[in-house]
């Protein structure tokens, strides 16, 4: 059963138009990594593989990081967007690299 709800409540619930797609990340640095080593890739992976690609990130973590990627208005994050950011953490040599479906922010 449709409902007819207000451009307002849509907004507020975050559906159809208003609806945000993103996506997962999981990967893990090697065994004996340094906290600097750490700090230095994150800010790495944030300005190239994440900023650059329009997208923002929110995860955190030490050895073992997880976080969420998606865009920093209402919008869909895409494969393409899945697949760079996988791309990057491979080759940057991340371990255990894990990159979810895509998925509503809001309601998955």
């Amino acid at each position: 059963m449709a409902k007819n709800r207000s451009r307002r409540l849509r907004k507020k619930m975050h559906i159809d138009e208003f609806q945000e797609i993103g996506f997962s990340v999981k990967w893990r640095f090697p065994e004996g990594t340094t906290e600097e080593q750490i700090d230095q890739l994150v800010d790495k992976f944030i300005s190239e593989a994440v900023e650059a690609n329009g997208l923002i990130f929110g995860g955190s973590g030490f050895l073992a990081w997880e976080g969420l990627v998606c865009k920093p208005n209402i919008g869909h994050c895409t494969e393409e967007d899945q697949a760079l950011v996988r791309k990057w953490l491979e080759e940057h040599k991340f371990e255990e690299v894990s990159v979810s479906e895509l998925f509503d922010i809001w309601w998955d």
